[in-house]
């Protein structure tokens, strides 16, 4: 099926350009118009190697946008679909997935939705597979020094560390991200946890929004998890932070809500030609994402 690349709403015509081709100000404003927290900054991240589209009226006003960001061969996830709020109940949204999926033929597609767009994305053919808690807020001061896990060492993530922080996150995400790996760290600054000569577990933290947001947070149990994020509290102290977590509850959950980073909203994570997320599966000693680099990326 080829779909239309211009639709009619109410007495207005909107056509779909490449994201690249428009006006990142104007990006930034639709973002704005509904509510997120993303900066130009941000958007200009996300538009360094994602793909998307724009919906552009005859005045050159962007009033819609869907971006995917390929991770590896097989893999993409969907993310920054936007709709400006006077056209959200006018089928833009569809007009704009049903574009964007048919870029993506082949691959295995994951989002994280709002509770505005979950009925739409699942209406496309996208399975809901877990709730993301939204945690944020001041941070507190915590104790500075904390016991690590047993036989443990904590220090500052270099470059040299990336091929195999790359190698534990895929075992954790299911999909080679590290191109987009790469390009966070250029942006954070890391922590990894080694264990008899092994990185076990890493956290990011850049800024992002209204502050700061750690991520990905990527370990295989609570206390390493929090380990790696610790110091990105500590540093932030008296800062707006943000971390998103598949984690309802347990250590790393009483951890951040101790820290200062209470529960502000929910998204679900949603899952479209195969399984993305498996947390009903996740055994002690798997690896897993503790905290998302960001929505748009998981």
């Amino acid at each position: 099926m080829t779909v239309q690349t211009s639709i009619q709403v109410e007495s207005f015509e909107f056509t779909l350009e490449d994201i690249h081709a428009v006006s990142i100000d104007h990006l930034h404003s639709l973002s704005v118009a509904v509510g997120w927290p993303h900066r130009v900054e941000d958007w200009n991240f996300l538009l360094q190697e994602g793909q998307g589209i724009a919906a552009v009226d005859a005045i050159g006003r962007v009033l819609g946008s869907a971006m995917w960001f390929p991770m590896g061969e097989d893999f993409a996830t969907v993310g920054m679909v936007i709709t400006s709020p006077r056209l959200q109940t006018q089928g833009t949204g569809r007009w704009l997935m049903d574009h964007a999926l048919e870029q993506l033929t082949g691959r295995r597609l994951g989002l994280n939705s709002t509770r505005a767009a979950k009925r739409l994305y699942r209406s496309i053919g996208f399975m809901p597979e877990a709730t993301v808690y939204q945690c944020q807020g001041e941070a507190q001061v915590l104790t500075p020094t904390s016991a690590l896990p047993p036989n443990t060492l904590l220090r500052e993530m270099v470059a040299d560390d990336m091929p195999a922080i790359a190698a534990l996150d895929q075992r954790a995400y299911g999909a080679n991200r590290r191109p987009w790996l790469e390009k966070l760290f250029a942006l954070s600054k890391g922590v990894v946890l080694v264990r008899d000569h092994f990185i076990v577990a890493y956290a990011l933290c850049r800024p992002f929004g209204r502050g700061l947001v750690i991520g990905p947070v990527v370990a295989s149990q609570d206390e390493d998890a929090i380990a790696v994020t610790r110091p990105h509290l500590l540093q932030g102290q008296g800062r707006f932070m943000r971390l998103d977590t598949r984690e309802k509850g347990g250590a790393f959950a009483d951890f951040l809500k101790q820290a200062g980073l209470d529960l502000f909203d929910t998204v679900t994570t949603m899952a479209m030609h195969g399984q993305w997320i498996d947390l009903d599966n996740h055994n002690a000693e798997d690896t897993k994402i503790f905290g998302l680099a960001s929505q748009a990326l998981g």
